[in-house]
């Protein structure tokens, strides 16, 4: 049965034959997802192919502005990226080394990824590595590393909803939902490879006696964007990988650039952190003749700001486009056509990062659509799952263009890494609900406050790695006093974490904590609201003026009438009181 509206005026589910919710509904929000009725596909194709001509033109021009949107929103993506690989690459190419203990090549991983904005970047210089002669299992908790900090990129587009309660909350959950399983993969599999070396022989058997050279490909959105985005800042990625496998020992043996006549790529033998395009030879707009490290970086960061201005406004776009061309639809009809298998829709995740040749991409894409309400976070999470296998293919192609086993056997490791990762928390209920619960209570904490996303992004993908590495490096020294100040650095943190969880628990932290964070939310909203509320007190008065015909000397007279009369009834009480 279709379902049968009220007038255009009342936009609410209540009233409708089936109590579906369209979108646009003032009522949107307050439908549980378990609410939501079955329609059929009888429905879902009327919905999808049955309109008048004028609304297949309107839909063309909205598929246009849709395509225009997405296409500007993963240019933002590219820069951003890039621009992080101008910023952090002398950084990131310096964390590398060949003789790290795990917990310092879990944070490493963690910590590159952040500053690269890519994970594959740091998987391909990882497997480059090993085929430069880095240990093996080392790589194994990099590569752990990276498939946590590759999440970094779409918890920063879910704060593009930052202006609407709802949309983040549900933004920010399906973001998080990625951090969820790469966090819990890490913390079965990461103590059981350092016991049992489970990746290291599984991947091992699986090796052939060598691996034939391979050429590197590209994918067809990455042929898409680059040229426009080369011609803008184009990231010298000989430089991260120089650093990384100690062919120079600091960005400074790449200053100050140098051109011999026009700049271009044949001229241009000396480059730093930002270098020209391969394939046409041109210097990006951001190239500059003569610069050093410190200019390099400048023009990253400017970039930087450019590109996370570009992501915003167009995710502004998409999602204010897509909420209209979705307006007057059945959230039935919606979650009918979107609710595919979960095996499926990892098939087509993993596609879809494929062809992009990046999860980041593909994540922070979907997550604007569980923020709208088109996706739910059950069918976002299968997705990530998909785009966490079809990253892994970049490893596997760097592994067979640097001709080398023990680099396919590291991107081995990063797929079964995944696959194991999913075994675990996708087939048997119970156990996915585990990441999508506590995705979906992070997702509340943004109702409280707005602001803990940023919170959390620093906590997370910062602090809490760079203490780890630092408290790891403590005990790398080999040297008595360090050995003992990291025993007592590591005690200290124990204790701290076991006396803030009690107080947590058990004396009222958690209620303190969200009670403050709430508060300081109210007093945000209450002065983002503090003018319209002064022309509302405005015109209140202006109309009790003209009701009552009183002057403004009328109304100050009256107040202070009114004030006497309180202080007299004060003064009463108190020689009562006295009394």
């Amino acid at each position: 049965m279709s379902d049968i509206e009220k007038p255009e005026t009342e936009k609410t589910r209540k009233g409708r034959i089936t109590g579906s919710t369209h979108f646009g509904d003032t009522d949107f929000n307050e439908e549980n997802p378990d609410e939501i009725g079955d329609a059929t596909w009888g429905e879902v194709g009327q919905a999808c192919c049955v309109h008048e001509p004028q609304e297949w033109l309107k839909i063309f021009g909205g598929l246009c502005l849709v395509a225009f949107f997405l296409y500007f929103f993963l240019l933002g993506l590219e820069l951003l990226g890039t621009s992080a690989k101008v910023i952090g690459g002398c950084t990131a190419g310096s964390l590398f080394g060949d003789d790290q203990n795990p917990v310092a090549g879990l944070m490493i991983g963690i910590l590159a990824t952040v500053l690269l904005q890519s994970s594959s970047t740091t998987t391909s210089i990882v497997v480059s590595l090993v085929g430069g002669g880095l240990d093996v299992k080392a790589a194994i908790y990099m590569i752990m590393g990276a498939n946590i900090g590759t999440s970094v990129t779409n918890t920063i587009v879910a704060m593009g909803h930052l202006g609407d309660g709802d949309e983040l909350e549900r933004a920010f959950a399906g973001a998080t939902v990625h951090d969820m399983f790469n966090f819990l993969t890490v913390a079965i599999f990461f103590p059981l490879e350092i016991v049992t070396g489970y990746l290291f022989y599984l991947t091992k058997a699986m090796l052939p006696d060598e691996v034939a050279d391979g050429e590197k490909w590209e994918g067809p959105i990455k042929k898409i964007v680059s040229p426009l985005g080369s011609r803008i800042i184009e990231a010298n990625s000989n430089v991260i990988k120089d650093i990384a496998t100690g062919k120079a020992e600091s960005c400074d043996e790449y200053y100050p650039t140098e051109c011999d006549g026009a700049v271009n790529e044949a001229n241009c033998k000396k480059v730093g952190l930002i270098g020209c395009d391969d394939n046409t030879g041109d210097c990006p707009v951001f190239f500059q003749e003569g610069a050093d490290q410190h200019d390099d970086e400048v023009a990253g960061g400017v970039c930087l700001f450019l590109s996370l201005v570009l992501l915003i406004v167009c995710l502004i776009g998409l999602v204010t486009l897509l909420q209209k061309m979705l307006l007057g639809t059945s959230t039935r009809i919606i979650y009918k056509a979107t609710n595919i298998n979960g095996y499926l829709a990892m098939v087509i995740g993993m596609g879809i990062t494929i062809l992009v040749q990046s999860s980041s991409i593909t994540t922070s894409t979907l997550t604007p659509l569980v923020g709208m309400g088109v996706l739910q976070l059950e069918q976002m999470y299968p997705l990530t799952l998909g785009a966490n296998i079809g990253t892994t293919f970049t490893a596997l192609l760097a592994a067979l263009v640097s001709d080398s086993v023990n680099a396919l056997q590291v991107a081995l490791c990063h797929l079964f890494f995944n696959l194991s990762g999913i075994a675990v928390w996708y087939p048997f209920p119970p156990l996915r609900n585990v990441p999508l619960n506590a995705a979906r209570k992070l997702g509340k904490v943004t109702r409280v406050w707005r602001g803990f996303p940023l919170l959390y992004i620093g906590v997370t993908f910062f602090l809490i790695p760079l203490l780890l590495l630092g408290l790891s490096e403590l005990f790398g020294q080999e040297t008595v006093g360090f050995t003992v100040l990291g025993v007592f650095v590591t005690i200290a943190l124990a204790v701290g974490i076991g006396l803030s969880t009690y107080w947590w628990k058990f004396r009222g932290g958690m209620d303190s904590t969200l009670q403050k964070m709430a508060r300081r939310q109210k007093k945000n909203a209450t002065f983002q609201s503090l003018p319209e509320d002064m022309d509302y007190i405005k015109g209140e008065l202006l109309r009790i003026k003209e009701h009552t015909g009183l002057s403004d000397e009328d109304l100050v007279e009256g107040k202070m009438l009114l004030d006497d009369d309180d202080a007299d009834e004060e003064n009463e009480e108190d020689i009562e009181a006295t009394a």
